[in-house]
């Protein structure tokens, strides 16, 4: 019978080493973003670095934990998992309201995001049912139900709303691209994010048509766009397309038709009645359709500018004079935009070795995933490189105005109880199989 207990030399303290360093630097940061000006120790509870400092004890004894258990139990107990998660994404839906959003479990001062595990269930159901035998994402069945596991906490999250968290559950695609998912999918993926900014962009406008009495305007406008691109199609088909193949290729041309014009109203009912409002104007002000430096877009506006006055060298430590508690010019300073008092700090220097000690990070995981021998660990070392990878690029891209304003942690970063401790599961259930990776074939 195989030992499958935890092997120290098999470890890898790499990513051990990086882990631990992202969040000493998250602690350094969550300190010096909610200092008040105060003598406050470091490990007070009443400081946010000593609340961080309590969830990175409480992560330290969770990741032991993942160590000490059998890289079986893990497998068997995916489903599991998944299934407790989604009772909680049910469950916090009738709770009450915080920040706009049913996404808490609140304890006091203290609350669980369940949408943040959510990735964590995800990653292992979908890594157990593609490495089940006989199951090959290149048949129509199996790659529904894959996407049905993917799908399912994304109804949940939409109901919250939260549509940061709905982003990051988009790096699933890339893993199903990785284990044979059709290039066509991908394509398609593209052309609805364009065909939803589209249809976004045109919500305010309108054209108006020789002998029509009434404006057309809105999404109708993309509609009539398709229409156009339909018909000059249609006359290529007509034309250069070989008689016994018209009729497949009309067939085509229609079902297509049909479900970009379902897409471009699914898109703008979503969008007017799903969306919240703050939730719009951070959309509208990044798409331009809409300017409010000092108004809707105060955020993103601090945000850069924090970022900006830091130069080559920063400013010091606790001496951001923008991304500080005590100032106050950078809302959620400590939580979704804590980058900012990072750079404005340490400068240009401090900020791109951020990114370095990341693209070093995801660097490892992939790598990780790819000297793996067991199908299942590759597709669950493949999503959590996704997750983290959307969580840093969009973390990062909103703070410099490349994307827009949604509420997303940078993970280790970021001031949050729930998002350190599920990030922790995230990587430590990796670094548990792949610790076996020389014995385990599948």
């Amino acid at each position: 019978m195989r030992n499958s207990a935890i092997s120290l030399k098999h470890l890898d303290w790499g990513i051990i080493g990086l882990y631990v360093l992202l969040v000493i630097i998250g602690l350094i940061n969550v300190n010096s973003s909610g200092y008040r000006g105060e003598d406050i120790a470091f490990y007070s509870l009443s400081a946010p670095s000593g609340k961080q400092l309590m969830w990175f004890g409480l992560s330290i004894f969770v990741a032991i934990f993942i160590l000490l258990l059998e890289s079986p139990f893990i497998k068997k107990g995916a489903y599991g998992f998944y299934a407790v998660v989604m009772l909680m994404l049910l469950a916090v839906l009738f709770f009450p309201e915080k920040n706009g959003q049913r996404s808490w479990f609140g304890f006091g001062e203290y609350g669980i995001q369940p949408s943040e595990f959510a990735k964590t269930a995800t990653a292992l159901a979908l890594a157990k049912f593609l490495s089940t035998i006989n199951i090959k994402i290149q048949n129509f069945n199996d790659r529904l139900r894959a996407f049905a596991i993917i799908a399912a906490p994304c109804i949940f999250i939409v109901l919250q709303p939260d549509p940061g968290t709905l982003l990051v559950f988009c790096s699933f695609v890339f893993v199903l691209y990785r284990e044979g998912l059709s290039g066509n999918i991908l394509m398609f993926s593209l052309l609805a994010i364009v065909l939803s900014i589209l249809t976004i962009l045109v919500k305010n406008t309108h054209i108006e048509l020789p002998l029509v009495q009434d404006l057309i305007q809105g999404h109708y406008v993309i509609i009539l766009v398709l229409w156009m691109i339909g018909l000059l199609i249609a006359f290529v088909i007509k034309n250069f397309v070989n008689r016994r193949e018209r009729k497949n290729a009309y067939i085509i041309l229609i079902t297509g038709f049909i479900a970009a014009g379902s897409f471009v109203f699914v898109v703008d009912y979503s969008y007017d009645n799903i969306l919240k409002d703050h939730h719009r104007n951070r959309i509208e002000l990044f798409l331009g359709l809409e300017e409010d430096p000092d108004g809707k877009d105060y955020n993103r506006n601090r945000a850069m500018a924090a970022v900006g006055s830091g130069d080559l060298f920063g400013k010091g430590y606790k001496q951001a004079t923008l991304a500080n508690a005590k100032q106050g010019h950078v809302p959620e300073q400590t939580t979704d935009f804590a980058y900012c008092t990072w750079s404005e700090e340490f400068g240009f220097l401090g900020s791109s070795a951020i990114v370095v000690i990341f693209m070093i990070f995801l660097t490892k995981i992939i790598l990780i995933a790819e000297r793996q021998r067991s199908q299942f660990t590759r597709i669950y070392a493949y999503s959590v490189a996704g997750i983290f990878f959307l969580h840093f690029m969009i973390n990062i891209g909103m703070i410099i105005g490349l994307a827009p304003v949604i509420g997303i942690p940078l993970p280790f970063i970021s001031y949050g109880g729930s998002s350190l401790l599920s990030f922790t599961i995230l990587l430590f259930v990796l670094i548990r199989l792949d610790n076996e990776r020389m014995e385990v074939l599948r």
